[in-house]
């Protein structure tokens, strides 16, 4: 991962014109640790790198309190599967897969279906969920500032109205044509769900999730334009308060290297559901990652213990990148 501005790589991209959905979605099977048909899915199954084993011991801990715990860290470089814990489990992941959305908004973009096109605030897309559109006094915005709020605060208002504007199929697509096989936002930002409601605004595995971050960083998702673009967008991200809270970064200010470290940070929080994904380029490697924990958020005691759960993993992951990539 190199500034997000700039081209994140050299290494050849995976979306040639001859590439097929299968063959990518054989390829990040084979990385991950292999096929659906080939992998037994079981609520502790998984493996390690002996890096992660406070990682390993601190998400075993909430998943013995009843947590559903889902987790997957890649060496961006080689594709090489450090961590799997469950990383094919499908789990709510909250605003999550608004990098779905941007990515469908960035291909838009950048094939001219979308311009400069100012979007109305709509009653159908206010909620009371992050974000900022909600406290401004301007009632419409350009389509890149929008994605701009929803990269740096999730804006509900702002990923609704853009989900309105591109249409949830649109996104569907894209995630089909990526080989994104489980991953799917499905839903608007709402602030009461509903019998007619779908329960969750998104669901992921975090196999699907760390490759599709691993993607990002490389320029292979769509192309190095599209990707640079999302990546410019999630890297103003301001939530650091899970897995990079372990990082040391200015939350509010981190698309520069800082200390050999540079981070793009995209988190999912709703009641009883944290997850995050990343990418996290240090001195001596980089690593894409996502984890998830659903949990029973009826105590603030077994809400922190989720939260100190994931700072442990992002310990382990900021040692990793200081530790040269495993070939």
């Amino acid at each position: 991962m190199t500034e997000p501005d700039a081209a994140p790589s050299s290494e050849p991209s995976a979306e040639s014109g001859a590439d097929t959905g299968a063959a990518r979605r054989s390829r990040r099977r084979q990385h991950v640790g292999g096929g659906e048909g080939t992998r037994a899915r079981g609520r502790h199954r998984g493996g390690a790198d002996e890096r992660f084993g406070a990682t390993v011991e601190a998400l075993g801990a909430v998943a013995r309190e009843g947590a559903g715990v889902s987790a997957s860290i890649i060496d961006t470089s080689t594709g090489k599967a450090l961590l799997a814990v469950d990383d094919t489990l499908v789990q709510p992941v909250a605003s999550l897969g608004r990098i779905l959305l941007l990515i469908e908004v960035a291909a838009q973009l950048e094939d001219g279906r979308l311009h400069g096109d100012r979007l109305q605030r709509m009653a159908r897309d206010t909620a009371t969920g992050a974000g900022l559109w909600q406290f401004l006094q301007e009632p419409t915005m350009q389509v890149p500032d929008l994605a701009t709020l929803v990269g740096a605060t999730a804006d509900a208002w702002a990923m609704n109205a853009l989900l309105s504007s591109v249409g949830i199929d649109a996104v569907r697509e894209r995630a089909e044509a990526l080989g994104i096989d489980r991953t799917a936002l499905i839903d608007r930002i709402r602030d009461r769900r509903g019998p007619d409601d779908a329960p969750d605004a998104s669901v992921a595995p975090t196999g699907e999730l760390a490759w599709l971050m691993r993607g990002l960083a490389l320029g292979e998702v769509v192309d190095e334009a599209v990707s640079n673009r999302v990546l410019g967008w999630l890297s103003l991200a301001s939530d650091t308060t899970l897995v990079a809270g372990a990082f040391g970064l200015d939350p509010l200010a981190h698309r520069a290297l800082d200390h050999g470290l540079q981070a793009v940070v995209v988190t999912g929080s709703s009641t009883g559901v944290r997850a995050e994904a990343g990418i996290l380029r240090g001195p001596g490697s980089s690593v894409s990652y996502a984890v998830t924990v659903t949990f029973d958020d009826a105590t603030l005691q077994r809400r922190l213990a989720v939260v100190e759960a994931l700072r442990t993993m992002g310990t382990e992951v900021l040692e990793a990148v200081h530790a040269a990539s495993y070939r």
